[in-house]
């Protein structure tokens, strides 16, 4: 009698054990297939941060290039200006039209001064008035 009361304790004991056992595999297999939902989105975000990172790096080298590219065409323009407001000796500058504005000079010594035309003079007169 002993013997098949052990008997059955055991058989109960194995039948638990096995079902623990296949619940933790259960448990484990739907985990494993999580991690591996989470581990693809992931890879999938690192492959979209790759990609703009790559875009903007483009974007910067192709903007660098461009501004390389605009400096050599306005590096000369300091000079062609200087070379401008020296040829004529006597005709006098917008520049120096604006420091006449900011000394005082009305409308009609602006016309008369430089040669401005009476919009000019009033143009500058309104740009360059000091307040």
């Amino acid at each position: 009698m002993i013997f098949e009361v052990a008997v059955i304790f055991l058989a109960l004991l194995w039948a638990l054990s096995l079902w623990f056992f296949l619940n933790y595999s259960k448990r484990q297999r739907e985990l494993a297939a999580q991690q591996a939902v989470g581990d693809a989105l992931r890879d999938q975000r690192i492959k979209d941060l790759a990609k703009r990172l790559d875009d903007y790096q483009n974007g910067t080298v192709r903007m660098g290039e461009a501004l390389h590219e605009l400096r050599a065409t306005v590096a000369p323009l300091p000079e062609k200006l200087q070379q401008l407001e020296q040829r004529d000796p006597h005709s006098v500058t917008f520049t120096q039209a604006a420091k006449l504005v900011g000394m005082g000079a009305s409308v009609a010594e602006l016309t008369e001064t430089c040669g401005l035309t009476q919009a000019e003079a009033e143009l500058m007169s309104k740009l360059h008035r000091s307040e």
